[in-house]
């Protein structure tokens, strides 16, 4: 079955131009698919400069891959033509970080909302487009008549994420791109936006990759989760077992940096490094030169993607006995077809 959204081998390096020669790797030989089936919530996890924005700009085609591509419905998005690229902007939506950058101050919310619904012609009336509009503002949690007509400063911010969802829910979207959106709110919203989300999938079919930083909202949302370290793919698996039990040594720093409601425990500190000093070679693991686990093997080469176990895999030498896993193999790691994402060269 064809994918509905898929990045296939894709790498994104910026920089090495003519008068610069210094390249970052943002993200490198990644491939992901969310299927056209059963919707599903897959957590991209990952610090800060991990490259989990930049796949989403490649996701969206607002970025090109320096190599690879990225597939919508099996076609490559950049040579999609007219009436595809179209539709393709209506499958795939967004819901950015900052949910005050995206809007006009000069303009009333209503105006995120009316031109998405105008742009696509789903509606044949001011009544029917309004009519339109308040079902996805209540099925968000919010109410018409305390949304619309106000200016974007008079919302607080989980109201005006939750516009930006309901703006999304208005095209009736197959896949949204929720790249960190309840990092810049309020902790006592992030519970509401969350489950906003979560309604997408359940009753509305909709696909979500969550992208974020936070373990914690990761694993209280998600079916699965993909773990990127300076732009590969550390982990990846069904979400319970990935946070529960960590196989990758940087999971592991992940999970132990969660700090955890007692204030007799002291905060834990990143394990000192096994190779610290030691010369890597240009293959080495990127994780080498952090990793309380390193040995001299992964100075030298890069590790492949270990099937640890039926429905998680890492990219690390301490399970180099276990099957190495592929790209197109990773459909039997998650419990929950129709989202894949692995390492292969």
């Amino acid at each position: 079955m064809t994918a509905l959204l898929e990045a296939r081998h894709v790498t994104k390096i910026f920089g090495g131009g003519l008068f610069d020669r210094n390249v970052t790797v943002a993200l490198e030989d990644f491939s992901m698919s969310i299927g056209d089936g059963e919707p599903t919530i897959t957590a991209i996890v990952g610090e800060s400069g991990s490259g989990k924005t930049t796949l989403a700009r490649l996701l969206l085609g607002i970025a090109s891959a320096t190599k690879g591509e990225v597939l919508y419905r099996g076609k490559n998005v950049a040579k999609l033509s007219g009436a595809e690229h179209r539709q393709f902007l209506r499958d795939v939506q967004v819901v950015f970080q900052d949910p005050f950058e995206v809007y006009n101050p000069f303009y009333k919310v209503d105006h995120v909302l009316t031109a998405p619904v105008k742009e696509f012609g789903l509606a044949k009336s001011r009544e029917e487009m309004y009519s339109l509009i308040e079902e996805a503002l209540e099925t968000v949690g919010l109410r018409p008549d305390e949304t619309l007509g106000r200016h974007p400063h008079q919302l607080s911010g989980g109201q005006r994420q939750r516009v930006m969802v309901a703006r999304a829910l208005v095209l009736k979207p197959r896949v949204i791109l929720a790249d960190e959106p309840v990092s810049m709110i309020d902790a006592s919203l992030r519970a509401t936006v969350l489950a906003s989300l979560q309604r997408l999938r359940q009753e509305f079919g909709i696909s979500i990759v969550y992208i974020t930083h936070d373990l914690t909202t990761a694993y209280q949302v998600s079916d699965s989760i993909v773990v990127l370290y300076r732009g590969s793919v550390a982990e990846v698996g069904d979400i319970t077992p990935v946070v529960q039990d960590p196989k990758h040594p940087y999971t592991r720093l992940l999970i132990g940096s969660i700090p955890e409601a007692d204030p007799d425990l002291p905060w834990s500190e990143e394990a000192a490094p096994a190779l610290a000093g030691e010369k890597r070679g240009p293959a080495a693991c990127k994780f080498a030169d952090r990793c309380p686990s390193a040995m001299p093997k992964c100075l030298a080469e890069t590790p492949k993607l270990y099937q640890t176990d039926e429905h998680r895999a890492a990219a690390c030498f301490l399970y180099e006995e276990a099957p190495v896993l592929k790209a197109d193999d990773m459909d039997r790691v998650f419990r929950i077809k129709g989202a894949m994402a692995g390492l292969t060269r």
